[in-house]
């Protein structure tokens, strides 16, 4: 014990006087979360502000009708007219971007309304997600235009309003602020913590097997009178606690960034504080652990192989799929942890993360992801002292 100590502080310093290690194991995972909740926010706060303000241009094919409509849009400030002779000219003006949207009336339209019936109306616009803002303004002047005929024909019928509108209708939520949060982002925070995971580990594993191959260093450290796991132990500390570090350190900076960006709402700021409780912190760590040791145990395993600092990178890279699309598959609307999910590496951490978020961890599922885990940590250590134990494989 005392010997994986000493080794466990040697390799600890060793490995925080490496700027990659530091980058990635405090920087990027504290700056990230911060930096896009940022940015995102203010970017669709600007969007939002900008299409709102914006000049719609409405190109009208009214064919004498709905004059209605057209007396509505001239009282609005931010909206501008231009007549349309035909629908092929409406269309091309609106495929060129000259005009925001046509609306053509059909050439009964005004007959039709009167007799009781429905008018014809058709929209012309590029309803793409960048124009969303732009595609609701049209549909609100519709609406009000339409309120403005329906409110004209119950008058001349002599019926209140009422008897359209049959219910009353009001609808109470009753998700707990935990279900809204993770049907917002219970997939992505998972997602973002098993790979700062991943990523808190995978330097510092390279660095301490296949880089100290290339220095010469490994070889006078298992030329000393000591057992192989002491010190193998005291490199695997160091490269699970890399890894833990990374994605609490993300946890931080997820708070940071939004509890202090201006432009989140305060509402999902609430709801986002009530899962940073001490609780669902270290159940979510306590599946971050387990995990972790297993890539800890994968990646040195593959970094006691490689000969140089880049063969093992090179080997080390086919495994971004294995742990990126189980944790991706997780984001999958209708994905939820269960008994068959749980034996899953990485997708189980993914759910099980969900499941907290959202208050709706089972025990039966999560006592058997916290088993799957603990059975592939056990099984990637034992491949990891294997591999330490032959020096056949160590010094290929």
């Amino acid at each position: 014990m005392r010997t994986a100590l000493i080794v466990f502080r040697k390799e600890l310093k060793d490995t925080l006087r490496d700027r990659r290690t530091i980058i990635t194991m405090i920087l990027i995972p504290l700056l990230l979360f911060p930096l896009m909740i940022g940015l995102s926010s203010k970017f669709i706060t600007t969007h939002e502000a900008e299409a709102q303000a914006r000049t719609l241009h409405v190109g009208l094919l009214c064919r004498e009708n709905a004059a209605g409509f057209t007396v509505l849009l001239a009282g609005e400030e931010d909206v501008a007219t231009t007549g349309i002779g035909n629908l092929d000219q409406g269309r091309e003006l609106v495929l060129a971007d000259s005009i925001d949207a046509l609306i053509a009336f059909a050439p009964d339209f005004d007959s039709t309304v009167a007799a009781m019936g429905q008018g014809g109306v058709l929209v012309y616009m590029k309803e793409t997600e960048e124009r969303a803002i732009e595609s609701a303004r049209i549909t609100g002047l519709l609406d009000a235009y339409e309120e403005e005929l329906r409110t004209e024909r119950f008058r001349l019928l002599g019926l209140s309003t009422t008897v359209y509108d049959v219910l009353s209708r009001e609808s109470v939520n009753l998700a707990t602020p935990k279900e809204r949060l993770a049907d917002i982002v219970g997939g992505i925070l998972p997602y973002m913590f098993v790979i700062f995971c991943f990523m808190g580990s995978m330097y510092p594993a390279i660095d301490l097997a296949a880089g100290e191959k290339e220095r010469g260093t490994l070889e006078t450290l298992l030329s000393s009178p000591v057992n192989r796991m002491p010190i193998l132990a005291g490199k695997f500390g160091v490269v699970v606690l890399t890894g833990i570090t990374s994605a609490s350190v993300s946890l931080l900076g997820l708070y940071a960034g939004i509890r202090y960006a201006s432009a989140v709402p305060q509402e999902f700021v609430d709801m986002v504080m009530s899962i940073l409780e001490p609780a669902s912190i270290l159940l979510l760590i306590s599946l971050l652990l387990p995990l972790t040791v297993f890539f800890a145990a994968l990646l040195l395993s593959i970094s006691f192989m490689a000969r140089s600092f880049k063969e093992a990178q090179s080997m080390i890279g086919p495994l971004y799929p294995v742990v990126i699309i189980p944790a991706f598959i997780g984001l999958m609307p209708g994905m939820k942890l269960s008994m068959s999910t749980a034996l899953v590496p990485v997708l189980n951490v993914s759910l099980a993360t969900k499941a907290i978020i959202a208050g709706q961890a089972a025990a039966g599922p999560m006592a058997l992801v916290y088993l799957s885990l603990a059975v592939y940590a056990a099984a990637g250590l034992f491949l990891c002292s294997r591999i330490f134990a032959r020096e056949s494989a160590i010094f290929r």
